[in-house]
């Protein structure tokens, strides 16, 4: 504990001394910077923040692009190798039906 209190009194020994004007010329100096680099107009902290949530809700949209365009892939092959699929996707899409078969569409 004394080492933190004899430390904090280093600090102030800084923004007290010989140096005081030059300590508090630079604190100012960082301060504004930074306030600047949070508010400012440009290339902010703040721009920075955005540009990555906008950055992660587009890979997550590509995520699930990818995952739809691998549901069609997976239709669609089964749509080229079973007849069964085929046919009842014919019927549901298209109201196709068997030749002496009645169809019904209720909408």
């Amino acid at each position: 504990m004394s080492k933190i209190l004899n430390e904090m009194g280093k600090i102030k020994d800084i923004f007290t001394g010989e140096h005081r004007h030059f300590a508090w010329f630079v604190t100012i100096v960082t301060a504004v910077f930074l306030l600047l680099w949070l508010v400012g107009s440009g290339n902010t902290f703040i721009h920075w923040a955005k540009a990555g949530a906008e950055i992660r809700r587009q890979e997550r949209l590509i995520r699930e692009y990818e995952q739809q365009n691998a549901e069609m892939d997976r239709r669609i092959e089964m749509l080229k190798t079973d007849r069964d699929t085929l046919e009842k996707f014919a019927r549901e899409q298209f109201n196709f039906a068997v030749p002496g078969e009645d169809v019904y569409i209720v909408e």
